[in-house]
């Protein structure tokens, strides 16, 4: 049994917007820079994947604000840099 196109596209779209979202939660030169711009990206990335999906978009921004702030914080400076 083969997967729906629309499935498999979502699946490829959620999968580079995580991939993106770990990318960007490294911006700031502080711990607290890329805890918060982790967290915003987050937020935007799990509200969009939940209304992609028909999930509930404020627990979408949650869950991705969330893993993005621990995911910013976790990140040192020297891990992504954007020069």
């Amino acid at each position: 049994m083969t997967m729906p196109i629309v499935k498999t596209t979502r699946i490829v779209a959620l999968g580079a917007i995580v991939a993106l979202t770990l990318g960007l939660a490294g911006c700031g030169t502080s711990t607290g820079e890329r805890a918060a711009s982790g967290a915003g990206v987050g937020a935007a990335v799990g509200a969009g994947a939940a209304a992609a999906t028909g999930g509930n978009v404020g627990q979408g921004a949650a869950i991705g604000a969330g893993a993005g702030a621990a995911t910013g914080a976790a990140t040192d400076e020297d891990d992504v840099s954007l020069d």
